[in-house]
């Protein structure tokens, strides 16, 4: 894009003037045109010649569309393209993106105007001595830019002592700061050095408040009274500051935007008929239960009770289960339970810790590989690749009903969140006058080729 469409484009963009007053008040006033006082430039503090030289070098160098150019350079302005270049060539030199450099531009476009070697050189050179890999680096400052405006010397190190003091290696801090760059730019003395310290007091130990730290540092950087406020209130709850419970219930309940999430949480559960002690005893066995968001918790809920039959106090029992992947856990795992459910090779008293808990390679072992010789076909329905087609029918006719026979095809595929109904024929019947003792089911085992559409 050359200068002359670019002074083109700026004429043209200008906002225009909001009216104020009635209607009767717009009546231009009888003056003449020589007392009019002459029209500001549109771009106050630069000259026609920087204007326009910034933002070509924005859109052109920087990546910046026409209006994003045109909003930055109302906040940087400059002739020569030579210390703009020498940021540019040191933020590339340092793995950042074409996107990633104009996302940090864009947020802080005062950079571009920074010395290279003097000012952004040292705190790259210290991110990436702390353990921050290139990619890392240009991910995280491209998101949050702010870091590269602190001082290393009066900001940066000071807090790096201290979170070292606490977390006691730099993987951890690391960790601490890719969750978020506030960690860095808040003075600690100001509430995570206090809050840190309440967390001692009250006898959380040291493994406890790196977990905290590390995991979510936002938490501890609260204000500190409403932080003690937290504290004081998970104590009341009945959690053991002992425990690595204890601050996983502080982060579930540290601020507005969690707390909002406790509470919806709360009426979710409710809705599934579980009580208040039911719902404290899952929070306090897993204190993250309360922060899933109601989708997750209605999708898992509905599996659990309406398609496998589990209670819903159960799934309150061992709240856990409640994390697990619907598609790459939950329904290729009950799907071989409930084929070996189907062929008694297992008895229905088996509970859903039994099968969702063990890892990988326990559950292969106890319900996969030990029936291979009565279900050779088990492994597949396992890994997805062959389905389950449950046949209810009733061989009897029905006292009471007309019911000559019903088939009921369910295919229960791996990756989806509820079996598929292939086909449904009823002939005649009053289904709620059929007797259990009439229900019978049978299972086979299908391909997708086996499918075919009517």
């Amino acid at each position: 894009m050359d200068y002359l469409s670019i002074s083109s484009a700026l004429s043209l963009y200008r906002k225009p003037a909001q009216l104020k007053g009635t209607l009767a008040e717009l009546k231009p006033p009888l003056v003449s045109l020589q007392d009019e006082t002459p029209l500001k430039p549109i771009f106050p503090k630069t000259t026609s010649k920087q204007r326009p030289f910034t933002v070509t070098y924005l859109i052109n160098s920087c990546g910046l569309s026409l209006e994003s150019a045109i909003s930055v350079s109302d906040k940087v302005q400059f002739q020569s393209p030579e210390r703009p270049d020498s940021v540019l060539t040191l933020l590339r030199n340092y793995g950042f993106s074409k996107t990633q450099i104009s996302n940090l531009i864009r947020k802080r476009p005062m950079l571009l105007l920074s010395h290279p070697e003097n000012t952004l050189l040292p705190k790259l050179e210290f991110f990436q001595s702390i353990g921050l890999s290139s990619n890392e680096l240009a991910r995280t400052l491209s998101s949050d830019p702010t870091l590269l405006t602190r001082s290393l010397e009066n900001q940066i190190m000071p807090t790096y002592d201290f979170l070292k003091s606490v977390l006691l290696s730099d993987e951890k801090i690391v960790a601490a700061l890719k969750r978020t760059t506030w960690v860095f730019l808040e003075d600690p003395s100001k509430n995570l050095m206090p809050n840190v310290t309440y967390l001692r007091e009250s006898g959380v130990p040291q493994s406890c408040v790196s977990l905290l730290l590390t995991h979510f540092p936002e938490a501890v950087m609260q204000k500190h009274e409403p932080f003690v406020e937290t504290v004081r209130e998970v104590k009341e709850m009945g959690f053991d500051p002992k425990k690595s419970t204890f601050v996983l219930a502080v982060h579930a309940l540290s601020g507005k935007g969690n707390k909002s999430i406790w509470e919806r949480c709360y009426e979710v559960y409710k809705r599934w008929g579980w009580s208040n002690d039911d719902i404290l005893s899952a929070f306090r066995k897993h204190p993250h239960s309360m922060m899933l968001s109601e989708k997750k918790i209605m999708k898992s809920m509905d599996y659990f009770v309406n398609e496998m039959g589990w209670a819903s106090r159960a799934i309150a029992e061992c709240p856990v289960v409640l994390f697990f992947s619907l598609e790459k856990r939950i329904i290729p795992r009950c799907s071989v339970f409930q084929v070996l459910l189907s062929k008694g090779l297992i008895k229905e008293g088996f509970s859903l810790t039994t099968v969702l808990l063990p890892v990988e390679k326990r559950f292969l072992d106890r319900f996969v590989m030990r029936y291979q010789e009565e279900v050779p076909e088990l492994l597949s329905v396992y890994q997805g690749k062959m389905y389950t087609v449950t046949i209810i029918y009733f061989p009897n006719r029905a006292p009471g009903g007309l019911l000559t026979d019903m088939y009921h095809l369910m295919r229960t595929e791996y990756g989806v969140d509820q079996p598929e109904e292939v086909s449904l024929k009823v002939f005649a019947a009053r289904l709620a006058s059929v007797p259990l003792q009439n229900l019978r089911l049978k299972t086979w085992f299908v391909g997708e080729e086996d499918f075919v559409a009517e």
